[in-house]
């Protein structure tokens, strides 16, 4: 849900061929115009950014000389700045930096820095971070019109990022499998007095355990773990209670508790949120109500997110679909369409619209992915941050920099630099006492992305479903889910014909032409047969 450096000295730039580890003073010598024959050729990227990483990562150093120039503050390699860019002479300006780039020192040493190939990596030309000459003479993916076409193999790799490309596809239903199974692992130790932190601990190791068995043998590394920690909020609690080690909070009977969990293969993610009651037999009484509020308002939304509707659409009806039920939709929630490696996609459906929060309209397309996010409560529908000590999940903001000042504060932050670079962690994963303390510089100075624990008043029912969706050519695929338990709510939509009328959607795209079209209403029928099992939010499978 989406709610340390050395200081500059003589030190000035890091050389790959060498080492990250090995700093190499400026000199004339050894950064003057490269010799023909005797030397290899060498590459300058100035700028640390992921782009500059991955290239840098990929670029042989037994034939090319590299030299990276750090121009991100807060980053460990930033000794010197690039201050403009020579382009007839090929030559990249520097000079000496105190605090990251931001202020320059009494006496800066200035400097030039001969390259046979420069790659700009300090961002797009909103963000060229004041280096002359960048705007002026290079290209901007973005805005740039008639470089080169794609070969065939670079056109084949773009193309993978998408669901056309079978290998995506089964990225993701691997995810899925894996979170899915989770997820009844969790349920199945839901136990009066099991710690939570425990719970949350085994919902993360299955995943990694899991995850870390497929594709051990493929000759790339794919990276796959945890997408998003396993959070168990009971109750009036909302989203995101994740707790450190230290914490001693038990579930009891008759707790409703929602976990929320996500999995990753190759960055192709696979979230799932599920709503649980501790107790046996049928749930009642207004804990009925909630969770079929949020199970029915998210199967409308499973029909509803499709190419030529709208993210506004969802909004309208998930809420009319929570007042049927004498309910609210809360504020705040967001669903995002997933990437690779993106967990916040910038499309964004928001579940209650008001003058403070908008996002920008939108049509859904084909071949993509979205978690859809749905939280319901017996309350207002407005939480509230009742104490940041419990927040403990995070979230690096890589477009955002800072020269850290205290060492606990610039040690937590390489850690999560190299630990958890693009998905949201838990705190757990760090050393306790020194994260303390990092953990309130990093979030000062907007390092981290909090996802903060927020809680309706006491009292107040909340439930929680998290699916994800695959917008697939012959329809929407649902890839993450878990059986309801048997629901016996005191509300009813049987009258409702609008909400009727919505679950009476297919999820599939019926083809034209004969037998095949025949064979598709068959299967279409069938699928909503099945859907239609969970309108009213309730099941008699049992979790």
């Amino acid at each position: 849900m989406s709610t340390a450096r050395p200081k500059a000295g003589g030190i000035l730039l890091f050389s790959l061929g060498g080492g990250w580890g090995r700093a190499a003073r400026a000199s004339a010598a050894g950064l003057g115009p490269t010799a023909s024959g005797a030397q290899k050729p060498r590459v300058v990227v100035p700028g640390t950014g992921w782009a500059g990483c991955r290239l840098m990562k990929g670029i042989d150093t037994r034939l090319y000389d590299v030299v990276c120039i750090s121009t991100a503050p807060g980053s460990y390699l930033l000794l010197a700045r690039c201050t403009g860019v020579d382009a007839d002479g090929q030559a990249v300006h520097c000079q000496t930096v105190a605090d990251g780039g931001v202020r320059d020192t009494s006496e800066p040493w200035r400097f030039r820095v001969s390259d046979d190939k420069l790659v700009m990596a300090t961002g797009a030309e909103a963000s060229t971070f004041g280096v002359h000459g960048v705007k002026e003479h290079a290209i901007f993916l973005r805005q740039g019109v008639g470089f080169r076409e794609m070969s065939d193999d670079e056109a084949r790799e773009e193309k993978e990022l998408d669901l056309t490309s079978p290998d995506v596809v089964t990225k993701y239903k691997s995810a899925a499998e894996i979170v899915n199974k989770a997820l009844q692992s969790v349920i199945s130790k839901c136990k009066p007095k099991a710690k939570i932190v425990d719970l949350c601990e085994q919902g993360d190791a299955f995943i990694r355990e899991q995850a870390g068995n497929i594709y051990k043998n493929v000759k790339k590394k794919i990276e796959r773990g945890v997408a998003f920690p396993t959070c168990i909020s009971v109750n009036n609690t909302v989203c995101h209670f994740s707790p450190l080690a230290s914490d001693d909070t038990v579930v009891e009977e008759n707790d409703i508790v929602k976990i929320d969990m996500g999995c990753h293969i190759d960055g192709f993610i696979a979230v799932v949120g599920h709503t649980h009651v501790i107790q046996e037999g049928p749930v009642t009484g207004r804990a009925a109500d909630v969770i079929a509020a949020a199970n029915t308002a998210a199967e409308v939304a499973l029909r509803l997110v499709r190419p030529g509707k709208k993210n506004k659409d969802v909004t309208e009806a998930i809420q009319k679909v929570a007042a049927a039920y004498d309910c609210k939709i809360v504020e705040g929630v967001l669903s995002h369409q997933l990437k690779q490696f993106v967990i916040d996609g910038n499309k964004v459906i928001i579940s209650v619209t008001n003058p403070e929060t908008r996002v920008d309209e939108f049509e859904f397309e084909e071949n993509e992915v979205y978690a859809i996010d749905v939280v319901t409560s017996t309350g207002e529908g407005k939480p509230k941050l009742l104490d940041e000590k419990q927040t403990t999940i995070y979230k690096r903001a890589v477009d955002k920099n800072y020269h850290l000042k205290m060492k606990s504060s610039r040690f937590i932050f390489s850690e999560i630099s190299q630990k958890f670079p693009i998905m949201p962690f838990s705190a757990r994963a760090l050393e306790e006492k020194r994260a303390r303390l990092g953990l309130v510089e990093c979030m000062n100075h907007d390092l981290l992305q909090p996802y903060p624990v927020l809680h309706e008043k006491p009292g107040d029912l909340v439930a929680h479903i998290k699916f994800t969706v695959l917008l697939m050519p012959n329809g929407s695929d649902r890839i993450t889910s878990h059986p309801l338990q048997q629901l016996l709510p005191s509300k009813t939509i049987d009258d409702n014909a609008e909400i009727k009328a919505w679950l009476a959607l297919g999820t599939k795209t019926k083809k034209k032409g004969g037998g095949k079209k025949k064979k598709g209403k068959k299967g279409d029928a069938q699928d909503d047969a099945a859907e239609s099992e969970t309108k009213d939010g309730a099941s008699n499978s049992t979790a």
